[in-house]
């Protein structure tokens, strides 16, 4: 069976970014009738918080990628105590007692030399008694994972066929001096007791994933199928990692975006296929498919939401926005020839309200200095109310007769004055539902 997971960590909001993992893994799992797991990655103690947790959950749910079981990292750290003493017994594990100073300036030192800035493996070096000095002066140091130095290669789902020189990698560091057990070696665990199957996540792991793979070979496992799609970058092609925190979910949420439209352009973004508009999640699996996505950077232009999130709310049947009807307060009897007049007229849900405002309550009207003798005279040819789908076509034509006014210099300023914009639907059938007229003569 297909498994798949994503694995997020609860110090901070998920961003758009974070979504082309999730919903990748999401759709391999279902296309396959597979399973998907939500797995939290909160063994950073200090900077998890339940409320990114929460907002996790929240934002998931929103947008439909309903998990199969969900796990927590921190609930697991027993197996990660025994996973680590497995690899010292190995011979595999090994502490080291740099400071970040200390080994900043070791980086610093190989790159002027033009050498890659790999760990040299100076605590390998060190006798039982210099560490035992070092951990009395110091304390407790950092665990790093003693790396094969041979290629690792694999066949990624998108980048195609990979070989990395572990001998140009750092020994990567698993545990930290404060005891706390990073990804690395958390998610390597995770993914051989889960039975993960599937996973994919962004190009800049690619460099983790030869360093995962050799550990699992290690501990006896067999490695999963890795695929590592693009980075996203923006419309100009600069870098978007440093503004993510302006693509948060839960912000495109409160600005109105649909989640389908989130999901129909990130589904295709990076592929060969061309963006289409998505109802259901059924329809975006069955149509999707790794080998049609590139190892380019990826555009992304939040902008391209809003055309997308306009279709969608256009294109819903009434029983689909039937509650916000309601809840912007238009009458049960009105709601769905309302809906059949303005849908067309739609951004956002929120503009429902913004329309019946204007039919219950009056719109501030839009009159231009040079029309105010022009609407006066027409609001005086205004028929009395309750207004019919025939009576702008009655009204238009005897102001025309009045005032010797056609085309957009007669029906623009009725329109501006009635509802106090410049667009909107078609007058003949909006008009019935005016209830309050603000314009006055």
């Amino acid at each position: 069976m297909t498994t798949t997971r994503f694995a997020p960590s609860p110090t901070g909001y998920l961003h758009i970014g974070n979504l082309r993992a999730a919903l990748m893994n999401f759709l391999i799992a279902r296309k396959s009738q597979g399973e998907f797991i939500l797995r939290i990655d909160d063994t950073d103690a200090e900077r998890s918080k339940q409320e990114f947790i929460d907002s996790i959950l929240f934002d998931l749910e929103w947008l439909g990628l309903n998990w199969d079981r969900i796990e927590y990292q921190s609930k697991r750290l027993e197996r990660y105590v025994s996973t680590a003493e497995d690899l010292r017994e190995m011979g595999r594990f090994y502490e080291c007692f740099e400071t970040p100073t200390e080994l900043d300036l070791k980086r610093k030192k190989l790159l002027n030399m033009g050498k890659p800035p790999v760990y040299d493996r100076a605590a390998l070096n060190q006798s039982a008694n210099e560490k035992l000095s070092i951990k009395a002066e110091r304390g407790s140091g950092h665990w790093r994972f003693l790396l094969d130095h041979e290629r690792v290669t694999w066949t990624d789902g998108i980048l195609g066929k990979i070989s990395i020189d572990a001998a140009s990698v750092s020994d990567p560091v698993l545990i930290r001096g404060d005891g706390q057990f990073l990804y690395t070696l958390a998610s390597v665990v995770d993914d051989i007791e889960m039975g993960v199957t599937d996973i994919v996540r962004g190009a800049d792991h690619v460099t983790n994933t030869a360093t995962q793979i050799q550990i699992m070979k290690a501990l006896g496992a067999s490695p999963p199928s890795f695929a590592h799609h693009s980075l996203l970058i923006g419309s100009q092609g600069e870098s978007l990692s440093k503004r993510f925190g302006t693509m948060a979910l839960k912000d495109l949420r409160a600005s109105g975006l649909e989640p389908f439209s989130i999901i129909s352009l990130i589904a295709r973004l990076g592929s060969s296929q061309p963006v289409e508009l998505y109802y259901s999640l059924e329809e975006v699996a069955e149509g999707f498919d790794l080998s049609n996505f590139g190892s380019a950077p990826t555009k992304f232009d939040l902008n391209d939401l809003t055309p997308l999130t306009q279709r969608y709310i256009q294109n819903l049947p009434f029983e689909e926005v039937k509650n916000d009807l309601m809840s912007a307060g238009v009458p049960s009897n009105l709601a769905e020839p309302f809906w059949n007049v303005i849908h067309e007229n739609i951004k956002v849900r929120s503009d429902l309200a913004a329309w019946w405002t204007i039919c219950a309550e009056g719109a501030e009207p839009l009159i231009d200095d040079e029309d105010k003798e022009f609407v006066m005279q027409a609001l005086i040819l205004l028929p009395a109310q309750p207004f019919t789908s025939e009576t702008w076509g009655k009204w238009t034509t005897v102001v025309k007769e009045a005032t010797g006014r056609k085309g957009k210099n007669l029906f623009m300023p009725l329109r501006k004055a009635l509802t106090g914009m410049e667009h909107g639907p078609d007058m003949s059938a909006f008009l019935p539902f005016l209830q309050v007229i603000k314009a006055k003569v």
